[in-house]
């Protein structure tokens, strides 16, 4: 999701159940690798402070953040949230310059950090080939990862860039996943960018989308994960959810541009509640509870291998748009009443 229209270190404490939204539990030794998405396009949102207790006393133990909002930076000091902080796309032509991108690091990252436990910075979110940010993601994202080794921060927060699936030029089967004719030139470098520093990439990764775009031949259940046996058959992998075929096919992309070190953080994923036919509240609260219980399994090609993922997002936000759907991805109302019965065992 565009913004106006939107760790390395061990987790070892084990989260109790608090109300009825936890988001990063233990099960069998291992917390699960979930976070959820603070989006603040709205004008009834509650203060910074106010969301980090709200995301503490729910146990959420990751948050992205789109900017680096200094009242919510200064809020998480001391939390134990793990953090990824974003890098508005209006900023990334000035971050070119590895000066502005030296003195964005200070300000932004080596004023909080570790107090702040920041593991990723996104530079840029969904940005597209021919958009005319483009240019200035990679210069961008290697300003800021030589400002963080200059601060011996290097391997320990990593530099990525938030990408979505449109950037796919093929995705079905998953096995045969790249990135486009358009859009290989521009992620090429980035993926030799990823595995020369050990950063994922980071991928919003969106079966809603997939759904709506083609209903007559998506199913729904395979978009929700309610599939009750295998929808897409690839080799010997079998594919009941339209998430995993998405993510393996971002691993094979990646694999293809000669990528197949560097892993994959879900950045974005979640599911409106309303604006249109699919989306229901019913329908968002499957989708969200099956994310949540299925990212410790990870995907017929990474089996077993948890999948980091990021929900989005934790309020609806009503400033957002055009659609009417933007408005309703949040977990929670402003209010902070929840959304939805979702339940963690």
């Amino acid at each position: 999701m565009d913004f106006p229209s939107v760790n390395r270190t061990s987790m070892v404490a084990t989260y109790l159940i608090l109300g009825i939204f936890i988001a990063s539990l233990t099960i069998a030794g291992a917390t699960k690798p979930i976070g959820v998405c603070y989006g603040r396009i709205a004008d009834n949102l509650p203060s910074a402070l106010d969301v980090v207790n709200f995301y503490k006393s729910n146990g959420i133990g990751k948050m992205r953040l789109y900017d680096p909002d200094q009242a919510t930076l200064q809020a998480l000091e001391g939390t134990n949230i793990q953090l990824i902080l974003g890098v508005p796309n209006e900023d990334l032509q000035s971050l070119a310059t590895p000066s502005t991108a030296a003195a964005w690091v200070q300000n932004n990252v080596l004023a909080f950090y570790p107090a702040v436990k920041i593991v990723y910075v996104a530079v840029g979110n969904e940005i597209k080939p021919n958009d005319p940010e483009a240019q200035y993601v990679l210069p961008a994202m290697q300003n800021i990862y030589n400002a963080l080794v200059s601060a011996q921060l290097g391997s320990e927060i990593k530099v990525s860039t938030s990408v979505e699936a449109s950037l796919l030029g093929q995705s079905y089967p998953p096995s045969a996943g790249s990135f486009g004719p358009v859009s290989s030139p521009y992620m090429t470098p980035i993926v030799m960018f990823l595995a020369t520093t050990g950063a994922p990439l980071l991928a919003n990764v969106y079966p809603y989308f997939g759904y709506i775009s083609d209903p007559q031949n998506v199913r729904l259940d395979y978009a929700l994960f309610t599939a009750p046996g295998t929808v897409v058959q690839d080799g010997s992998l079998n594919y009941q959810s339209m998430f995993d075929a998405i993510l393996d096919a971002f691993y094979s992309a990646l694999e293809n541009a000669g990528g197949a070190n560097v892993g994959i953080v879900v950045s974005e994923t979640g599911w409106p509640s309303a604006g249109v036919e699919a989306a229901t509240v019913e329908n968002a609260g499957i989708y969200y509870q099956n994310v949540i219980d299925h990212v410790s399994n990870g995907t017929p090609k990474k089996p077993g291998q948890a999948i980091e993922a990021y929900l989005f997002a934790m309020f609806d936000e009503d400033l957002k748009g055009p659609a009417e759907t933007e408005r309703h991805f949040g977990l929670f109302s402003p209010d902070k009443q929840p959304k939805y019965n979702l339940v963690f065992s």
